[in-house]
This record gives C-alpha cells, sequence and structure tokens, in this order.
C-alpha cells in the first residue's frame, strides 16, 4: 500500500496536476462553468413547469419556454466561450471576441444541414442546447486553434501609419476566413454529415456512462482524483456534456437515463459532497480524539450543503487509511442505485433539470424524485457509506489519539 501512495503521490498526481493546468482543459472547463448561472436558472425554469405541467392549472404561464432561452441554447453560448477564453489564456486579447463569434458562425454552420432536415428551423433544436455540446466542443476548439495559429500574424509592418484598430480588422479577415471557409467546404460543398459524425464519436461515452459497469467506473475515477487532491472539475468538458443531455432528454422526451448531474449529486449518491462524506462527518464531531472532533463540527455546516473539501482535505486526500473506503463507496454505491432504479425499479429515475447540488438531502432527493421510495433509497446510501466510513475511521482515530498521547508525554517530560 505504501509503495502504491508512494507512486500515487511522486508519479501520477504530477502528472495528472500538469493535465488539470493545461491551457486547453483550463478552457474547456472553464467555459462550462461560466455557463452555471445559466444552468442554474434553467433548473429553476424546470421546477417552475411543475404546477402547470401535473396540475394543469389555467393560464398558468409556459415556463418551458424560458427554459429553452436558457438550458436550450447551452451549445450556442459554448461555442462562443471557447475560442474567447482560450484567446484570453493565450494572451491574444486583441482576438479574443472576434474569435468567439467565428466560433459561433462555425458551430451554427455545422448543426445547419440537421436544423433543416427536421425542420426546426428557430430556436428551438436540441443541437442548441444540452444535445449538441460536443458539436460546439469541436467547433469551438476548432476556431481556437486556428485563430491561435493566426494570433500574431499581420499583413503590416511594425511601423505602419495605419492606425491599430484599422489593421487589427484586416488581420482578422484572414483567420476568420480560414475558419468559416474550411466548414463551409467540408459541410456544404462536400456534404459530410459534419454533425452527425461528431456525435457518434462521442456517443460512446454516454454509453459507457450509462452502463452498469461504466457508472461506478466513473464514480470511482471521480473519487479517485479527489482524494489525490486533484480537482474534479478537470473531468467537467468530459461528464458534464453526457450528464446535461441526459437530464435533458429525461425531462423533455421522457427518457430514462440514470448518470445524470441530478443522481449523482442532488438524489442519491454524494450526501454530503463527493465520496459520500457526511455520516464522517458526524462520526469526527463526536470523536473522542479533540483534532477529529474539531476537523468534524467544523465541517458539518458546510457538509449539510454538500461542501466537503474541509473534510476531505483535512482527513482523506493522501491519508491511505481514509482513501480506501471512499474508493469503495464510489464502487459500491452505483451499484446499490443501478440495482435499485434500473433492475428492481424501486426508486425512480430523476426526470427533473435541477442542478443546485448544494441544497441539503432529502430535500433534494424528493425534489428530483419526488417519491418517498426515491428518499429510502438515499438513506440506504447513507447506511451503507456509514457502515463503509466506520472501521476506517476507528482506526484513523486509534492512531491520532496515539499521537495525542505521545504528544501529551512529550510535553511532560519537558515540563519536569
Amino acid at each position: 500500500m505504501q509503495k502504491m501512495i508512494k507512486w500515487l503521490e511522486n508519479d501520477f498526481s504530477p502528472k495528472m496536476m500538469k493535465i488539470n493546468n493545461n491551457v486547453w482543459v483550463t478552457t474547456l472547463k472553464d467555459s462550462i462553468m461560466q455557463l452555471l448561472p445559466f444552468i442554474l436558472l434553467g433548473s429553476v425554469f424546470c421546477l417552475l413547469t411543475i404546477p402547470g405541467d401535473v396540475f394543469h392549472i389555467k393560464n398558468y404561464p409556459n415556463f418551458w419556454v424560458l427554459f429553452g432561452w436558457t438550458m436550450g441554447v447551452l451549445s450556442l453560448l459554448i461555442s462562443f466561450l471557447i475560442p474567447f477564453n482560450l484567446m484570453e489564456k493565450k494572451r491574444l486579447r486583441k482576438q479574443r471576441f472576434i474569435a468567439g463569434c467565428t466560433g459561433l458562425i462555425t458551430f451554427l454552420i455545422i448543426i445547419s444541414p440537421q436544423v433543416i432536415a427536421d425542420k426546426a428551423i428557430g430556436f428551438s433544436h436540441e443541437a442548441l442546447g444540452a444535445g449538441g455540446m460536443f458539436v460546439a466542443i469541436v467547433a469551438g476548439v476548432f476556431t481556437g486553434l486556428i485563430m491561435g495559429l493566426f494570433g500574431k500574424f499581420s499583413f503590416f509592418k511594425e511601423e505602419s501609419v495605419i492606425p491599430d484598430f484599422v489593421r487589427a480588422w484586416f488581420d482578422s479577415m484572414l483567420p476568420i476566413a480560414v475558419v468559416i471557409v474550411a466548414t463551409w467546404l467540408v459541410v456544404d460543398i462536400a456534404g459530410l454529415d459534419l454533425y452527425n459524425a461528431i456525435q457518434q464519436l462521442f456517443k460512446p461515452l454516454g454509453s459507457i456512462m450509462e452502463s452498469p459497469w461504466g457508472f461506478p467506473l466513473m464514480c470511482f475515477i471521480t473519487s479517485f482524483l479527489y482524494t489525490m487532491g486533484i480537482s474534479t472539475w478537470v473531468l467537467t468538458p468530459i461528464t458534464k456534456p453526457v450528464w446535461l443531455a441526459a437530464i435533458t432528454a429525461n425531462a423533455t422526451a421522457g427518457t430514462h437515463y440514470l448518470v445524470t448531474s441530478e443522481t449523482i449529486f442532488s438524489a442519491y449518491l454524494y450526501v454530503g459532497g463527493i465520496g459520500t462524506t457526511l455520516p464522517l462527518v458526524f462520526m469526527m464531531a463526536f470523536s473522542k480524539s479533540g483534532k477529529l472532533k474539531a476537523l468534524g463540527r467544523a465541517s458539518i455546516t458546510p457538509g449539510i450543503f454538500n461542501i466537503n473539501e474541509p473534510i476531505v482535505f483535512g482527513a482523506i486526500a493522501w491519508n491511505p487509511i481514509m482513501m480506501l473506503p471512499m474508493w469503495i463507496i464510489s464502487i459500491i454505491l452505483p451499484i446499490i442505485i443501478w440495482v435499485g432504479t434500473k433492475v428492481i425499479s424501486f426508486a425512480p429515475i430523476p426526470k427533473m433539470v435541477f442542478d443546485l447540488w448544494y441544497v441539503p438531502f432529502p430535500i433534494s432527493t424528493w425534489i428530483t424524485t419526488g417519491a418517498f421510495s426515491g428518499i429510502v433509497l438515499m438513506l440506504i446510501c447513507v447506511v451503507v457509506a456509514t457502515l463503509i466510513w466506520y472501521p476506517f475511521f476507528k482506526v484513523y482515530e486509534k492512531q491520532e489519539l496515539a499521537i495525542d498521547d505521545k504528544e501529551e508525554k512529550t510535553t511532560l517530560r519537558a515540563a519536569k
């Protein structure tokens, strides 16, 4: 175990941190996270549709329209933000707005044949929302790549008397033309169905996550990285598009995708935060060790709101005794949820867009599932997590008590 920890600490973690800080990864991650206000607002509008859809209240406002103008245009916004942010990070700030606009146009060129074929001209096509996220990412990355290559290009010499803003206009025209013409040639002239080609390319990601082995694997990777002290936001460019597309389909098309942000963060799995750490927080709050007791009590309020950085970085990260139960929980609990929803249909699969992950359990469970059986399944997960955490916590507590005792004896000797 010690050899593995040493390898993780000296080899694996530094490499992952390097990936986490890569300009392309941070650009994708930041671009998606900048849309969080729209996603959260879309969640609120989705909740507000319940009275009209369930109780059929006469003259009740159609909040699905507002849902469409928030969640329904996420891909459109992503296609702008990726090249915009990339230029910012590469210190090519003068090109950022032009790059963003070019990414948006590139995305629209790619999806236009599909929009026309589906006879959904306007702003209601699923490609503009969560369903087109991967297409938007590809459009944004391609645009950012070309704009970056021409970042320092200029038709004019430094000593040119032409005003800077005029030079910027002409210098921007070439990369814009390269991006737009290249996309036009591929989509319109060559007739390549680029939209569906990209969708098919990334489809296996959704299929893997939405499987009885992929769900636990994804949760394990998340917890594994977290115990290394690596921010799980690094996975956002991979997981968020899949989750958003799945829950949007559940809410609007009546599908039954289990692996969504709602299932993981609000309905069943991460009670207290990634790794289901709330039971551990309460164990520590009543620990015999003064250190663990202080940490546990300081972590109760954040833990109730599913913020567990204090407990993770205070007691779990790089602590072999506490890392192992978190890994076990990340495998066992998804299997329980899969069986409880997919195999025996005991509890419902969330169909409500609800990305407000900081709402305490079981309130969020009731909102996302609307069923007592959902709360029961959530409680089963909490009980199982508690049983897994407890023996490892007791070992950790014993170690801390031994350290406290040793320090106390050293202090007494020094006092004599």
